[in-house]
């Protein structure tokens, strides 16, 4: 018999969903292929980024790309900062190569196309529970297939492995700050300013700050931040 002891159990999930229909059919096959029984929803991203706020913990979320107040990578970017280790797994309708290949890139553990049959949420959350990403039966990397993707998810893709600190300090230097100006806003040393630079332009695989800021721009970066607390 396989060994299960240290495979990934889910209890809970959050499904960002503005179609109410689909939010049910899709609890009901949580509840049939994963066991998951605690299962929250929400129609808008902003809906979702507050529970998280608030302390919701759940084990896993199923988010769809086309939400009221979000369209596309732009939602899962700013999920993904706000759930830390929360695995993200998408569910949409729009399952071209390119746009899985995106997903992926973003950070997401899985894509299973909204209109799969209950088998393939079966297989996407065993995958999970081995800790694997899942991709759709067919699926081809559009990189690998020598197919350039678009300027702009690679943006988003890079712009991605920033941790919430790094995000910051990038939005700053968006703003023209300097270093010693970043590190009074932030209340860190200068030194630590000038290490958090340098891994951000490592990740960006850019040489400078200008560089930072055009892939940035490319991916319209300040709309990707996670909301700041309004200060007095």
């Amino acid at each position: 018999m396989p060994d299960t002891d240290h495979q990934r159990h889910f209890a809970s999930a959050l499904i960002v969903d503005d179609h109410p229909l689909f939010c049910d059919a899709l609890a009901m096959t949580l509840k049939t292929v994963a066991g998951i029984e605690e299962i929250e929803t929400a129609s808008l991203l902003e809906d979702a980024l507050d529970a998280l706020s608030e302390g919701a913990e759940p084990d896993v979320i199923v988010l769809d790309l086309n939400l009221p107040d979000v369209n596309g990578l732009d939602g899962l970017i700013r999920l993904k900062t706000a759930a830390g280790a929360i695995p993200v797994v998408v569910v949409s309708s729009m399952a071209d190569n390119r746009m899985v290949t995106s997903v992926m890139r973003a950070g997401a553990k899985g894509f299973v196309p909204k209109h799969s049959q209950r088998g393939v949420f079966r297989q996407a959350f065993d995958a999970l529970a081995r800790d694997e990403v899942f991709v759709p039966e067919g699926f081809v990397d559009v990189g690998d297939a020598g197919q350039p993707a678009d300027s702009g998810d690679d943006a988003v893709s890079r712009l991605s492995t920033l941790t919430n600190q790094q995000a910051r300090i990038l939005q700053l230097i968006c703003e023209g700050k300097l270093n010693k100006q970043i590190a009074y806003d932030l209340s860190i040393a200068e030194t630590t300013v000038k290490a958090h630079v340098t891994a951000i332009m490592r990740k960006l695989g850019v040489q400078s700050r200008t560089q930072a800021v055009l892939i940035a721009g490319e991916a319209s970066f300040s709309n990707l931040l996670p909301r700041q607390p309004d200060t007095p």
